[in-house]
């Protein structure tokens, strides 16, 4: 089964990834991969209670990715997995589709603002042209019922 990899994170435009990354399931038997990426640096300063903040920031995810599945499974039939790992964002990204072949399209949304699209767009942009799956990028201010019609 072809999956859509969409990254989890604390971006507006990460909602208008999902939604994208669902509906395409939905209406081409896929699946979703949710990845979720907890920066090293975090960590770095404290050291006694890194393993305490590395299970909360754990927990949070978990949590947010939870509203996330509901509506996937309630609202689309698709039941999302989710992917957490610790380190460089784009390096982990690489690293999960070159391990699991059934990803088939990276979906990130791209902000708004007028400093650009984000740093994740960005970088992984400027590696499209070796990364073995497609990117899709989704304007963080597309609507609900644009999504619905391009998907």
């Amino acid at each position: 089964m072809r999956k859509f990899l969409v990254v989890l994170d604390d971006t507006r435009e990460c909602l208008n990834a999902m939604r994208f990354a669902a509906m395409r399931a939905a209406h081409t038997g896929g699946g979703v991969t949710i990845l979720s990426v907890i920066p090293p640096e975090e960590f770095q300063q404290w050291f006694g209670v890194a393993d305490v903040m590395r299970a909360e920031a754990r927990e949070r995810i978990e949590a947010h990715f939870e509203v996330f599945a509901k509506w996937m499974r309630d609202r689309q039939g698709v039941n999302p997995e989710l992917v957490i790992r610790e380190g460089d964002p784009v390096a982990e990204i690489l690293s999960l589709i070159k391990d699991s072949p059934e990803i088939g399209v990276l979906v990130l949304g791209a902000g708004t603002e007028k400093n650009g699209p984000g740093p994740l767009v960005t970088a992984m942009s400027r590696a499209s042209g070796s990364l073995p799956v497609p990117i899709t990028i989704v304007p963080g201010d597309m609507s609900k019922e644009r999504l619905e019609s391009i998907t």
